[in-house]
């Protein structure tokens, strides 16, 4: 067994992991030199020194160091600095090894052809990967201003909320935008929060922003008909991606491979009030990601089941005659983010490895 496969079966060991395939090994080699896969098979997905990674990769220290950096660099590993010293961990597939090298915006030869490998990976494997637990990792976020005049709205359902608990503001390209490349909807709408953002600042692979300004982001995203989803937890935002479903691995593991848990739907759905509606059909063609809108007898009709309560077509209906009610049996994302990792990781049978594995 060479470093690459070694390595494919570290990251799978991750809540969302690395199931073979032929695509993946070619896109391992493409992302790692041979030095960088060898000096990777010694990483955890926990921050480790330069020394804990030379000792449990045989590799020397200094060799270590340099290496640890040209792959933070290229955002194929995780690093930070506590304490005065740079800790770097391994990243999983999503979000991490597909994203992180796109954010800067692509364009080059190697770019595309990863393009390719990654679209053909996550419709042979990765797809059913990330929505092969009961648990979801991603969640849609309601359009803050369709659902914040109910009284049981939660926290963690208002963006505005959420993005009081982070420090840190990154802006970077849309990594499935810019690998994919099926429509011309705004590129850089890819927001990440306090450690993943100063990490993406700092290789500059994304920029920094004020609050404000991320803000702007999720008016303008919006406007474009993106959805806005997050992590599938309540305590704090590590991302939010603003997602069209031609191009989003996460969307089209919906709509492309009928994957139902590829994300979780908000705790609400779209209702249409029949006395106001024009039948203009603007909710439906131009605004629903999910084709949950038909028009029957001139008027619209949302299919509860199918809608994914994100709030496109409350917020653009001409005739205001769209509202957002609560579901009956709503379920609940995890209380943080550890919480969800390890649901999936249980769901899936990887709990003992994934700890194993990380308390080296």
């Amino acid at each position: 067994m060479d470093n690459y496969e070694k390595l494919r079966e570290i990251l799978h060991k991750n809540p969302i992991g690395a199931p073979p395939s032929r695509a993946f090994d070619e896109i391992l080699r493409i992302l790692f030199t041979p030095e960088e896969a060898e000096v990777a098979v010694g990483m955890t997905f926990v921050p480790q020194s330069v020394e804990q990674i030379a000792k449990f990769s045989g590799v020397s220290r200094d060799k270590v160091e340099s290496v640890c950096e040209s792959m933070a660099t290229k955002g194929i590993v995780f690093s930070r600095q506590k304490k005065g010293q740079m800790g770097y961990s391994l990243l999983p597939t999503m979000p991490g090894l597909f994203e992180f090298p796109f954010m800067a915006g692509g364009g080059t030869p190697v770019h595309d052809r990863l393009a390719k490998l990654w679209t053909a990976y996550h419709e042979e494997a990765l797809s059913h990967e990330f929505g092969g637990s009961k648990t979801p990792v991603m969640r849609v976020i309601p359009i803050e201003q369709t659902i914040n005049a109910h009284s049981e709205v939660l926290h963690f359902e208002l963006v505005s909320k959420m993005l009081e608990k982070a420090e840190t503001f990154g802006l970077a390209h849309c990594a499935c935008r810019v690998s994919v490349g099926a429509c011309n909807k705004p590129r850089e709408t890819c927001l990440m929060f306090d450690s993943t953002a100063r990490f993406l600042i700092h290789r500059k692979l994304a920029r920094e922003i004020t609050k404000e300004e991320a803000i702007e982001v999720l008016r303008l995203s919006e406007e474009a008909a993106l959805v806005h989803t997050c992590t599938n937890s309540q305590d704090r935002l590590a991302v939010i991606c603003n997602c069209c479903p031609c191009c989003c691995m996460v969307l089209r593991g919906w709509t492309r491979l009928k994957n139902p848990n590829a994300f979780a739907k908000s705790r609400w759905h779209a209702s249409v009030d029949a006395e106001l509606c024009a039948g203009c059909g603007t909710c439906r063609d131009e605004r629903c990601p999910v084709s949950a809108i038909e028009l029957i007898d001139e008027t619209a009709r949302v299919e509860n089941e199918r809608c994914i309560g994100c709030g496109l077509c409350v917020s653009a209906c001409p005739e205001q005659a769209i509202s957002m009610l609560p579901r009956k049996d709503p379920v609940f994302p995890s209380a943080t983010i550890q919480e969800m990792g390890v649901r999936v990781l249980t769901e899936k049978g990887r709990l003992e490895d994934y700890l194993s594995l990380n308390k080296r």
